[in-house]
């Protein structure tokens, strides 16, 4: 079995200096395994407050930049779990997460959490064919 560190640019760096003992994502045996990604801004490493739409779209756009930074892209992805800090946010984050993943959407669960040590919303995690 290979395993391989993807380094994301960016988010990497970020997540290295913030002390946490993660990896954006891991390649292994065809797949990618993409950590839960809130809505941090990979150039700042901020991150963006307020409305679930606005973090919805940034948490998922670093999706799709650490699939792409691992060879993978959002058409390959085969389970999503979110996490939202409010079950009332379904609507509006399914709107968003339509336009990531319009057709053929993959497997998904949403969860319902309590909070996180940090002011976000939202995460996602998902695992992709590399």
């Amino acid at each position: 079995m290979q395993r391989q560190v993807v380094e994301v640019p960016g988010l990497s760096e970020v997540f290295r200096k913030s002390g946490v003992p993660l990896s954006a994502a891991i390649k292994a045996n065809g797949f990618v395994f993409v950590s839960g990604l809130p809505p941090m801004d990979p150039a700042t490493g901020a991150f963006i407050k307020g409305d679930v739409v606005a973090q919805a779209e940034r948490s998922l756009a670093n999706v799709k930049l650490v699939l792409e930074s691992a060879g993978s892209s959002l058409d390959k992805v085969c389970k999503v779990t979110v996490f939202a800090s409010n079950a009332g946010y379904f609507k509006a984050i399914n709107e968003v997460y339509q336009r990531y993943f319009p057709h053929n959407p993959p497997a998904r669960t949403f969860v319902a959490v309590g909070s996180w040590p940090a002011e976000f919303d939202i995460e996602f995690e998902c695992i992709a064919v590399a």
